[in-house]
């Protein structure tokens, strides 16, 4: 049994994965998706734990698959069936005049955070009257946003978090800094200024689609290091983003390897933070 491998808990934990079914009848599809952009056909848990049990990943957080936009069944049906296996981070719609109402029920079915999806509006998040109570019930009962935001976003989460902050917040894939395929400076310091707020996660995610986009990413391990200098192991968590991981070159293994073997910064206390201790804090807790 390798670092980090368990059958009891124990494992690692993957904060960020997407999970669907070909089965279309049960679980219908959202009226903007068709089957045709569901690639892979199907990614079911089963599937998904025959790449994570081999790399000593035996938790992980499911977030709702915009393929079904707000029925959410099929995720929380899998976090059901698997108990103590997953997690799960809900859709809600933040426009809802009852967005209280429909977080609380969400929690009620097991979701332990909201994603965020900026569509070019996050502008307009800090002025919401909607948004700002979402952030203020999130503080209230303490479950987690989790903005999915391009780097221009950075500066309206900062205002949000200057409001709210209580608020845990999770900012998924680096803020996707490098996703045009450079790194740039600017934004990172940008990304690492919200250490200030002391409720800010980042994940260290989706590696396949940052920077050069090729295995081993050792072209992330800056981004890495400038992170883990700013917020500290305890609020990093490394998430494959499977499936889009395990398509083409890319490989699962590659990406916790980035994190367990070729960050040789980490120490093995902070490793155990990014891959486990975090996301268990936030989301298993």
């Amino acid at each position: 049994m390798t670092f980090g491998q368990s059958n009891d808990g124990d494992g690692w934990i993957d904060a960020h994965v997407h999970v669907w079914t070909p089965n279309v009848q049960k679980y219908p599809l959202d009226a903007a998706f068709s089957v045709a952009d569901m690639q892979p056909a199907s990614f079911t848990p089963d599937q998904l734990l025959a790449y994570t049990r081999p790399s000593g990943v035996d938790r992980i957080v499911l977030i709702q698959m915009s393929f079904y936009g707000l029925n959410q069944d099929y995720m929380f049906d899998c976090l059901h069936t698997y108990p103590g296996v997953f997690s799960a981070v809900a859709l809600i719609d933040h426009k809802s005049p009852s967005v209280e109402q429909q977080a609380r029920q969400l929690v009620r079915r097991g979701a332990r955070g909201f994603r965020l999806h900026s569509k070019g509006d996050a502008q307009d998040w800090p002025r919401s009257p909607s948004m700002r109570r979402l952030w203020q019930v999130a503080a209230d009962d303490g479950f987690a946003i989790c903005p999915l935001i391009n780097p221009d976003d950075i500066v309206h989460i900062a205002m949000l978090c200057q409001s709210f902050p209580k608020t845990k917040v999770v900012v998924d894939h680096f803020a996707r800094i490098g996703i045009g395929g450079s790194i740039e400076p600017d934004r990172l310091d940008e990304l690492c200024g919200l250490a200030r707020f002391p409720q800010v996660y980042v994940k260290t995610s989706a590696f396949y689609a940052l920077g050069k986009k090729q295995p081993p990413y050792h072209d992330l391990l800056p981004m890495v290091k400038k992170l883990l200098d700013a917020f500290g192991p305890e609020r990093l968590m490394w998430a494959s983003d499977c499936p889009y991981q395990v398509q083409g070159m890319h490989t699962y293994q590659a990406s916790i390897d980035l994190i367990l073997k070729d960050s040789e910064f980490l120490s093995t206390s902070d490793k155990k933070w990014l891959l486990r201790d975090t996301a268990q804090k936030l989301f298993f807790a």
